[in-house]
């Protein structure tokens, strides 16, 4: 095997384990599963064809999720139509909690898709893949102050709409407490698309 042979053959192994977090990225950009598939596939192709431009040795993780964030906005350039999206499909979380878990991680989701973009990108970034604000900032092509900033005002938001801004939500607070429980045990799942809509 050829020293040629072996690099492509690490980067392609790079691509298949990066797979899974891709996907949340795209989860949490579109909101559409089918579009995720979508747009990780067009990246994953766009970094396939653009591998002699990857300097070995640089962050692989960083460089991947820039390429989906821009094949992500030339998307949206070329369609010049956007979607929203209300509802939630059920299936969005994989949970065996109890009901009432289950009610709030659905308020969560709503939530989340309320948050504009850069800012729910930021947060499912640092929060369910455990990026760092470096590497985020790298990705989103901005300062760290600015990645920092996203990811604190999409928490703050959250809470303040989870906490029902004084409506006493009660699934908002069970909500904000489930998260909250669940980051700091580690137990959101991002191959269950965990937090990414």
């Amino acid at each position: 095997m050829t020293a040629t042979d072996a690099a492509t053959a690490t980067f392609h192994d790079q691509i298949i384990a990066i797979l899974p977090k891709l996907r949340v990225q795209a989860l949490a950009l579109t909101r559409n599963r089918a579009a995720a598939d979508d747009l990780v596939q067009d990246a994953v192709c766009n970094a396939l064809s653009a591998q002699s431009s990857f300097i070995p040795g640089t962050n692989f993780t960083a460089w991947m999720h820039r390429i989906v964030r821009n094949r992500f906005i030339s998307n949206l350039r070329k369609r010049r139509d956007t979607t929203d999206i209300e509802d939630v499909p059920a299936g969005a979380f994989a949970t065996n909690a109890p009901h009432e878990d289950r009610l709030a991680l659905k308020e969560l989701a709503r939530a989340m898709t309320r948050l504009p973009e850069d800012q729910r990108e930021a947060l499912v970034l640092v929060v369910v893949h455990g990026m760092s604000y470096e590497a985020l900032a790298e990705a989103s092509g901005c300062a760290v102050g600015t990645a920092k900033s996203r990811v604190f005002r999409a928490r703050r938001q959250l809470e303040s709409w989870l906490l029902g801004e004084g409506t006493g939500s009660r699934n908002g607070r069970h909500a904000t407490s489930l998260l909250a429980r669940r980051m700091a045990d580690g137990a959101i799942d991002e191959t269950a698309d965990g937090l990414a809509l």
